[in-house]
């Protein structure tokens, strides 16, 4: 397929998601299996012309002056690969299935506005309601913050130290472009795809099979790390879902301790199993039932609660959401949050540890939560965030914003990672 043909595909899905709200994934997939003659390559750039227009879409409107599902996908290719609206429609006349060129008024309205600075909220790509939510998040760097949330993400991988080590899986990876992660102790990235391209098959790859490594991004891995599992430990991870973190700690641990997987939702665990037979994990039990749990009680060393949240902090992987996101849905997640967090930190010892964890950066579901939680919650104190940051990572003291007693945020612009925030909390 030529650009003309993509852009139109883009189009229908972008038209799709719209019409239907429906997730981009979804509407991807369908078109796939709906037009299965177009092969990997067109829709890796059949994709990223959709994902780029959902990153980008505020500044995308802004160009046109349009909110269109055309305007999204011609809008996010010309900012995401510097083409002139000359040369798009040079290369629309050349192709019997593109959508019809750039017209007069739009020509007109991209030669006005191309070349200037885009304003705050096209810069942005945040939806106007979330405005106040990161100027409060992120001050006077609130658009840069924002900005970096619509950038292209890069490909993570953790080292699976079970099995082998980073230098060992790089070796294994190095065809893929992989290369060790800034501040991450285990973790590979793939830099960012540019134009047409796309991330390698890395689940296809013998090492992955043999359970040398995981794909998880960085920022994950950093919140893993923070929260201190250690050989010997029992561990309880709250809101395991697919496991990600559990792997990570079982791995932190040397296999020796104990880690009990358990999440409310038996769907989201269910893929848990096959990724600790694969990762050699043998600390790990998984506990689907909270009647299981009741055993624990008090005697964790240490209770992880990767809490359900708004997803702020993906939105480079998942722009899609945050056009969906309302604060109905915001108020909901806070209201899970406090239920959660309470529920979790019976099973904590005298002198253990609850951390707290969300791959968000709106303050109402991190430091808010963490604020209040204390509040309710006297047996408990924070702990000191700048000491656990310096004891992990020393050598990166300007990759987050830290807080000493309101915890830790991991953001794009400041850690290459997407968004985490990380608390925790000694039990007296």
């Amino acid at each position: 397929m030529r650009l003309g043909g993509r852009l139109a595909a883009a189009i229908d899905i972008l038209h799709d998601i719209e019409t239907r709200h429906r997730p981009a994934a979804e509407a991807m997939r369908d078109w796939g299996l709906n037009h299965r003659f177009a092969g990997a390559g067109d829709r890796a750039a059949i994709g990223n012309i959709v994902y780029d227009g959902l990153r980008r879409r505020s500044a995308a409107g802004w160009l046109f002056d349009a909110d269109t599902p055309r305007a999204l996908a011609f809008g996010g290719y010309m900012l995401e690969n510097g083409m002139a609206p000359e040369a798009v429609n040079q290369a629309l006349a050349e192709d019997r299935f593109a959508p019809p060129p750039l017209d007069e008024a739009e020509l007109r309205a991209l030669a006005a506005r191309l070349g200037t600075p885009l304003p705050e909220a096209a810069r942005a790509n945040i939806p106007e309601w979330c405005r106040p939510v990161a100027v409060r998040a992120f001050g006077a760097a609130w658009v840069e913050e924002c900005a970096a949330l619509a950038a292209r993400p890069p490909l993570d991988m953790r080292a699976n130290s079970l099995k082998a080590s980073r230098e060992k899986v790089l070796a294994a990876l190095a065809r893929a472009g992989a290369a060790a992660s800034a501040i991450a102790s285990r973790g590979m990235r793939i830099p960012p795809v540019a134009g047409d391209g796309r991330h390698p098959h890395v689940q296809a790859e013998p090492a992955f099979h043999k359970g040398w490594f995981e794909v998880q991004d960085e920022g994950s891995q950093i919140v893993s790390e923070l929260a201190g599992a250690e050989p010997g430990f029992q561990v309880l991870d709250f809101c395991a879902g697919a496991g990600g973190k559990t792997l990570a700690m079982a791995a932190m641990m040397e296999n020796r301790g104990q880690v009990h997987a358990h999440d409310a939702d038996r769907q989201r665990l269910a893929p848990i199993f096959d990724r600790l037979k694969r990762a050699g994990c043998r600390n790990v039990q998984v506990l689907a039932d909270e009647a299981a749990l009741a055993p624990l009680e008090g005697r964790m060393d240490l209770v992880v609660v990767d809490a359900p949240c708004t997803g702020s902090g993906t939105w480079r992987r998942r722009p899609d959401a945050k056009w969906r996101l309302t604060p109905q849905q915001l108020e909901a997640r806070q209201g899970e949050q406090t239920a959660i967090l309470d529920a979790a930190s019976r099973y904590v010892r005298p002198g253990g540890r609850l951390v707290y964890i969300t791959c968000s950066f709106f303050e109402e579901e991190n430091a808010d939560q963490a604020h209040a939680f204390l509040a309710r919650n006297p047996a408990f104190r924070a702990c000191d965030h700048q000491a656990i940051w310096q004891e992990r990572f020393p050598d990166h003291p300007q990759a987050v914003h830290i807080r000493r007693e309101a915890g830790i945020m991991l953001t794009p612009a400041s850690a290459g990672t997407d968004g985490f925030y990380f608390a925790a909390f000694e039990r007296r």
